[in-house]
């Protein structure tokens, strides 16, 4: 019989519920919850975990996720009220709220962006995105390497990572990858798809392990897409939306792509939702044809009452400044901890914002270092394109007690592996 946990934390048996994702779901994530502690989240609010122990998380992983922390008392509301009149819609008739959330996203997007298509993953935001170019004429696609673009196939072929494609070839054809930061690659590579081409890329690499472009690489990327007649996509579905300091990755150059694409922070910490915002040129042919791309669960009320939500919150809250004020203190400070307690086996610290990289010159020392940091008490994350870097994403709703608890949990962490 299938039954569920109660309201209260200690309901959860935590030998009994690795049993079950065992036998329901993957053995691989069972033992990689056991690896982690073992840890069960039975609630969350703002910045922290509950776990079914009693223990509190501070949660500075998510892959982005909670920029304004979880349950935003304005995400929530705008969602509750949705949930209690019209949760799914028929999508035949006309539907307001998802009209809300497109020229709610629309009026913080960078000018010129204009049309909106909406998904409940970024994946499928990256996938419409191709889409879109196919039906263009641009048959080659060219991502960077060590970019994350999504695990879905036309995703995926994008994604350059072999351990991740090899299990699944052959992939999408005419792909390929040329290395991030460099201009002058991405330029040989251009000339040989002249007016054929579309180009994704991301303002700053997540998964690669927080990786900078060199200042006017994305200025680069699209005088490079109009000198040679291609699609120019920018993916900010992990930098979007202030996670960066800035609104967009695409602000920090004053750059307009093509399209953008959104995600992550979009859901408030709530309900998944993601988009791709286009240009009315590039959009036209999607304008055509309603039928032509098209998802069951596209723009669904709950999902727009969320981003409608996330984008007020961003606002009244003043989130986007809160990243950047908060960014530049942990990164002063998490690179002062660790330079004084690892030394040399500290090779960077870096990031933009709330998107923090750790790197390390020690194979191994990223995964001690996280597990040594949830036992202290905060939540990190790996990198899946680069085992050499610990990742942090806190949210932006961090008050000064947060901070140093972060900060006290890293230099206890930090010591832990050196013993």
């Amino acid at each position: 019989m299938t039954t569920l946990p109660t309201d209260a934390p200690a309901a959860v048996a935590t030998d009994d519920l690795v049993n079950r994702y065992r036998r329901y779901l993957s053995k691989g994530r069972a033992s990689l919850g056991e690896m982690f502690g073992g840890d069960v989240e039975v609630s969350a609010q703002g910045p922290w975990i509950e776990t079914a122990a009693g223990r509190r998380i501070l949660n500075c992983g998510g892959y982005g996720v909670f920029l304004m922390g979880a349950r935003h008392p304005r995400v929530v509301a705008e969602v509750t009220r949705q949930l209690n009149t019209n949760p799914v819609a028929t999508r035949l008739l006309l539907e307001p709220t998802v009209v809300a959330a497109a020229q709610a996203l629309v009026e913080v997007v960078p000018a010129g962006l204009e049309k909106v298509h909406f998904a409940s993953g970024g994946a499928e935001a990256v996938e419409a995105a191709i889409k879109l170019a196919r039906a263009q004429g641009k048959t080659h696609l060219i991502s960077m390497e060590l970019g994350y673009h999504g695990k879905t196939m036309g995703a995926l072929s994008l994604t350059a990572k072999d351990v991740f494609q090899q299990p699944f070839r052959p992939l999408l054809p005419q792909v390929s990858h040329v290395p991030y930061g460099d201009a002058e690659a991405l330029e040989k590579e251009l000339a040989q798809y002249a007016g054929e081409a579309c180009v994704i890329v991301e303002p700053v690499q997540g998964e690669a392990g927080v990786i900078v472009p060199p200042e006017g690489y994305l200025r680069d990327v699209a005088r490079l897409c109009g000198q040679y007649d291609a699609l120019f996509v920018l993916d900010e579905i992990q930098t979007g939306l202030g996670r960066l300091g800035t609104w967009w990755g695409a602000d920090r150059e004053g750059v307009l792509p093509d399209v953008m694409l959104v995600g992550k922070a979009l859901a408030g910490g709530v309900v998944p939702v993601s988009a791709m915002v286009a240009t009315r040129e590039a959009f036209k042919p999607f304008d055509k044809d309603p039928f032509i791309h098209t998802s069951t669960f596209s723009g669904n009320p709950l999902a727009m009452a969320a981003a409608c939500g996330a984008i007020a919150a961003l606002k009244e809250d003043a989130l986007v400044e809160r990243s950047a004020q908060l960014g530049e203190l942990l990164l002063t400070e998490l690179e002062r901890i660790a330079r004084a307690t690892l030394g040399e086996r500290v090779r960077e610290v870096r990031g933009a914002g709330l998107l923090i990289g750790l790197e390390f010159t020690v194979p191994g020392l990223a995964g001690e270092l996280l597990l040594e940091l949830i036992g202290a008490g905060v939540l990190a994350n790996h990198s899946l394109n680069s085992a050499s870097v610990m990742r942090l994403t806190p949210p932006a709703v961090l008050e000064p007690s947060d901070v140093q608890f972060l900060l006290d949990a890293f230099e206890q962490a930090a010591r832990a592996v050196l013993t």
